[in-house]
């Protein structure tokens, strides 16, 4: 089924009406939010625990609800995953998304019946957003693929349960049905490597105008296509490709890769989903930053990051909130989400409309010596040497050295896959570890002050992330590297597995 290219301009049009409604009156949707979910949470079991009925306004919700990680709230999942109804949002969830979280294993996450369109809507209307303002409707015809999990689903308590993307693609719109790739058949192949080179077979001869995943995923089916196909740039092979949708992870990093195996001529469009909500969008080619989206049945609270764990941290709603700040984000949803701390940062870049940029993860971060470097100045620093030196980066970490067997300085530890290793590795160490500098005057200090030396880069063999990923089981789908940790987990790791060059 085609859709004709005025009615996709037409529908277009009609959302940025909408959207530039809802934009001029942020605050007011927000209250209506918070209003609209105590009203439905109030017979539930968390509603009742929680004295919702005396809840009249924000003040009274933050006395009432207290801020809560999912190990804190997992007794209620607890019940909800053993068939009672009616616990933290009205009825049994519609499914429960699987999530790997990095200190309670295996999250099983609630999607309701009414949350569901979130995660939908907000795809389809970033896609939407594009096409009014690149007038590019003609793409909706062409053949697009979500490079995802599997979507076989298993059941909890009668739950469907799977990965994120795995549920979304049971629900993609009707119009695009018969221009989705993979097949189902393909889609539910479980060996990712095995997946990837079935997707290549099935896409090289089609006619793709939209290719969208998780970057570094990404990046391996353009490496297999290329090599499948002898072309130069991805293109040469797909000459009607006009977007390249990204989410998951900063796309920064990423970028002066995908452009070169690309090729001209592609734009970009960074998303914002989670396993909790579809939360933001590029809603503008002309500014990389993402739209909050404040029209969702999602009441958003932010916490500035140096006051998350304490007792009584300061929450905000989006009234009160201020540009370049680091916050971390807390979620209330019809997905029954209540003060959730999801565990992302993100600091707003502008207010009107309210965008924000996604900073890192709370528990990502280095600071074993009192630094708290985060995700977004590694990242900043590594486009930085990336762009200023042309290098092709294919992935990264970092982690602290605080106990060097030689008896020298401590310091930072980066882990880089090049393309290519360059020759001036020791210039680069030291471009690399002024742009943290510059970054993070913590970091600075502790440089200036000969308690920590220059940061070191230690090459990582071509594949040896992949490798890492695949010795770990997190291959493929909506896992990721973790960019800086601030243990030596992952970069011990690295050098067991021999994927380093010494």
């Amino acid at each position: 089924m085609k859709v004709k290219p005025w009615l996709a301009k037409l529908v277009a049009s009609i959302l940025a009406n909408r959207t530039n409604h809802w934009v001029s009156n942020g605050i007011e949707i927000q209250m209506k939010t918070l209003d609209y979910l105590i009203s439905r949470g109030k017979a539930t079991r968390f509603g009742k625990d929680h004295h919702f009925s005396r809840i009249s306004d924000y003040k009274s919700f933050k006395n009432q609800v207290p801020v809560r990680s999912y190990e804190e709230i997992k007794g209620y999942i607890e019940l909800v995953k053993n068939g009672e109804k009616d616990i933290l949002w009205p009825g049994r969830p519609l499914y429960f998304c699987k999530s790997s979280g990095t200190t309670s294993g295996v999250k099983y996450l609630p999607i309701s019946k009414e949350s569901m369109s979130n995660h939908i809507n907000s795809a389809r209307n970033a896609l939407l957003n594009y096409i009014h303002e690149n007038k590019h409707p003609e793409l909706i015809n062409g053949k697009m693929i979500f490079l995802q999990g599997s979507p076989e689903l298993s059941s909890t308590h009668g739950i469907p349960t799977g990965r994120l993307s795995g549920i979304v693609a049971h629900h993609v719109t009707k119009y695009l049905q018969g221009n989705r790739l993979p097949s189902l058949k393909t889609n539910c192949i479980a060996d990712w490597e095995e997946k990837v080179d079935a997707i290549v077979e099935e896409t090289i001869k089609e006619n793709m105008t939209v290719i969208s995943g998780i970057p570094p995923w990404l990046q391996m089916y353009f490496l297999k296509v290329l090599d499948r196909t002898g072309k130069q740039t991805i293109k040469e092979v797909f000459p009607e490709l006009q977007l390249i949708v990204v989410g998951g992870v900063n796309f920064n990093p990423y970028k002066m890769t995908f452009e070169k195996l690309i090729g001209a001529g592609v734009d970009y469009l960074e998303v914002y989903p989670a396993s909790e909500g579809f939360f933001a969008y590029q809603n503008s080619q002309k500014d990389k930053d993402l739209l909050l989206l404040l029209n969702e049945n999602i009441f958003y609270e932010f916490i500035p990051v140096d006051e998350v764990g304490s007792a009584m941290p300061t929450r905000l709603c989006i009234e009160d909130v201020e540009l370049n700040t680091n916050y971390a984000l807390v979620v209330n949803s019809n997905a029954g989400f209540w003060a959730y701390l999801i565990g992302d940062t993100i600091r707003f870049t502008s207010l009107n409309p309210w965008k924000i940029v996604v900073t890192g993860r709370i528990e990502q971060f280095i600071s074993a010596f009192g630094e708290h470097v985060i995700a977004e100045e590694v990242e900043s620093a590594i486009q930085e040497i990336i762009r200023n030196n042309r290098l092709q980066i294919n992935e990264f970490t970092a982690a602290p050295q605080v106990n060097p067997e030689n008896g020298e300085l401590p310091y930072h530890e980066w882990f880089i896959e090049f393309e290519e290793v360059p020759d001036e590795l020791h210039l680069l160490r030291l471009q690399l570890d002024l742009s943290m500098r510059k970054r993070n005057i913590y970091y600075d200090d502790l440089i200036g002050g000969n308690v920590l030396q220059p940061l070191k880069i230690r090459p990582v063999e071509p594949g040896g992330f992949k490798k890492y990923m695949e010795f770990t089981g997190k291959i493929g789908g909506q896992n990721k590297v973790v960019h800086l940790c601030n243990d030596r987990s992952v970069a011990d790791l690295l050098i067991q597995l021999k994927v380093t060059l010494d």
